[in-house]
């Protein structure tokens, strides 16, 4: 046990001639007169030397021996047969009484005790954020530079100084508050400087006065602050995002019991909805020169014309945007195929490794994510598409001669080099506006395959794993821009499937004074037309693809409604099935 403290009375009065009176003044019988103290004697530190905890200042002895119950009990945490323990726990309360903290809290001391923590030093969150990051082996860069940004950016300068143990919601909730005041700021910086820019470019350039004008509004845009982005809300996620999980982690090793970034309301980041470029949002964007959304898709058909325009252009790059628009291939993804990474005989190319940036660096990384790196099948005329390219590739590699690098990689610069994503991006910026489309995003390829294989009937799982995606949730979330034909034939569809009797035939045949017949609604059976494909496919000698095609464009003429022909592609439905072919495009020998 604990040797019992002791609390003493005492004042400052002192006799006649000078000295102290201590605990011997006539006057300390009276309740209000003096301080109590109280006396603790601590376990030896480290050199066996002796230590005691003082601490005065009471009014009351009941106020006293509260405290000096409290050292007691801090004290007998550690076990009698545990000198280290003790030894630590005078270490703690010699560093409360010289710095004359409050006492610190038992259930918190005996948590941390128990879990080996240090009693005498309280982490911060900025060196909690440090140590928690540093801790993180198994990061990849990308995440890594991340985590990084969020934390110097935002976390550190805002709750960094703040003690780990005593971060609490309203720290945070006044940190976001201070990110919606900063955006304000920029916001309206960003205006300002934009405002004399647009100033700046409206003055001539001839005569005296103009010139000094030009001169004087130069050194003014120059003090002024940069454009800058800002903090959005969807960084604003990624920052709470970033904080609970150090918190959760802190939590796990028994530093702190509560996650205040747990409980933090921000607003909900909503992603851009794809939209696509139809004939009417074309027409807009060529008068306004907006775009509907950020996140744009092509049609098949401008698909199909961007394609071909590479074609014909003979680019050297064409396999890889014809591999990234069906395929959904990252833009780093792209860049890092090896040719070892393709099989031709199997059809099939692994995505494996990726090259991105770091600043302006190219660097070799896993794939996004765990579920990046797959393996995707390959239609045959992607394969033959491939195999072009490969020879084309033999031609530089011959023309370079010893200057040709061999870095394995099936797209490259002519010299055999990385492709650079950043100049990849720039490429096709200029390459979309030379086949003069409208813009998208090297990115919003990845959505015209998605949408080219949802339209396609593909079940969304394949089209999950076909993109890399960890969960085919993701797919569905974020790849909503179905085809309007394909939407069109899947509400045609499902309107299909409720039986409406005569009332529904009689509508258009009566309006137009013909009267109805069952004969006339009725379209012939799935076994009808089966049996009337193999006879023709035998009267004419033609495969039953041909004869499939002929049948279906008769029947889409016979209901007034021909199988629509697109550049590239052929749609057509029958029996509420979807068929779509992707016809070949010429290419580079």
């Amino acid at each position: 046990m604990t040797a019992k403290g002791t609390t003493t009375k005492r004042c400052y009065c002192r006799q006649k001639d000078g000295k102290p009176y201590g605990n011997t003044c006539p006057k300390l019988k009276q309740r209000a007169h003096g301080v109590w103290t109280i006396r603790q004697e601590l376990p030896p530190n480290s050199e066996g030397d002796r230590r005691l905890f003082r601490r005065s200042g009471y009014d009351t002895q009941t106020e006293a021996q509260g405290d000096l119950d409290k050292v007691r009990a801090l004290l007998n945490i550690a076990a009698e047969d545990d000198p280290d323990g003790r030894a630590r726990l005078g270490d703690l309360l010699a560093t409360v009484g010289a710095d004359k903290d409050p006492i610190p809290d038992h259930d918190e001391i005996k948590r941390r005790f128990g879990t080996g923590q240090s009693l005498t030093q309280s982490l911060t969150v900025g060196d909690w954020l440090d140590l928690w990051l540093g801790g993180k082996k198994a990061l990849r860069k990308s995440g890594r530079d991340r985590y990084q940004l969020d934390i110097r950016h935002h976390l550190r300068p805002r709750i960094g100084h703040i003690r780990l143990d005593r971060l609490t919601v309203p720290h945070l909730d006044e940190m976001f508050e201070g990110i919606a005041e900063t955006n304000a700021e920029i916001v309206e910086a960003n205006a300002t400087r934009r405002a004399a820019v647009a100033e700046l470019r409206s003055i001539p350039w001839k005569g005296r006065e103009n010139r000094t004008r030009r001169a004087t509004l130069r050194e003014a845009i120059a003090a002024m602050p940069k454009f800058r982005r800002v903090t959005g809300p969807s960084t604003q996620q990624h920052i709470k995002a970033t904080l609970r999980a150090a918190l959760n982690t802190a939590i796990a090793r028994g530093s702190i019991v509560f996650n205040a970034a747990a409980h933090v309301e921000l607003v909900a980041a909503t992603r851009p909805k794809a939209l696509v470029w139809t004939a009417e949002r074309v027409a807009e964007w060529e008068r306004t020169g907006e775009r509907p959304s950020v996140v744009m898709v092509w049609t098949p058909e401008q698909a199909g014309h961007f394609l071909d325009v590479l074609a014909l252009m003979q680019h050297r790059l064409y396999a890889m945007f014809h591999l990234i628009t069906f395929r959904g291939l990252r833009r780093g993804e792209a860049c890092g195929v090896r040719w070892g990474d393709y099989n031709p005989a199997a059809g099939e190319l692994t995505v494996a490794v990726q090259l991105v940036q770091d600043g302006w660096d190219v660097v070799e990384s896993a794939p996004k994510t765990d579920s990046g790196e797959r393996t995707m099948a390959l239609d045959a005329y992607t394969s033959e598409v491939l195999e072009a390219h490969r020879t084309a590739q033999d031609a530089e590699r011959v023309e370079w001669g010893q200057a040709w690098q061999d870095t394995g990689r099936t797209f490259t610069q002519e010299s055999g080099e990385w492709l650079h994503p950043g100049w990849l991006t720039d490429e096709f910026e200029r390459l979309v506006e030379f086949a003069g489309l409208p813009p998208i995003r090297l990115h919003d390829l990845r959505h015209v395959a998605a949408s080219l294989m949802l339209a396609a009937g593909v079940d969304v799982k394949i089209v999950s794993e076909t993109l890399g995606h960890s969960d085919s949730r993701i797919t569905r979330d974020v790849y909503q821009s179905i085809m309007p034909a394909a939407a069109r034939d899947a509400a045609e569809a499902t309107a299909a499937l409720v039986p409406r009797g005569a009332s529904r035939r009689a509508e258009a045949p009566a309006e137009q004074g013909v009267e109805p017949t069952v004969e006339q609604d009725a379209g012939p059976s799935v076994e009808a037309l089966i049996i009337q494909i193999l006879e023709a496919t035998k009267r004419d000698g033609q495969t039953i693809e041909q004869t499939l095609r002929a049948e279906l464009a008769r029947l889409g003429e016979q209901n007034g409604t021909a199988v629509a022909k697109t550049d590239g592609h052929a749609r057509g439905t029958q029996e509420g099935a979807k068929i779509i072919e992707f016809r070949p495009r010429p290419v580079r020998a």
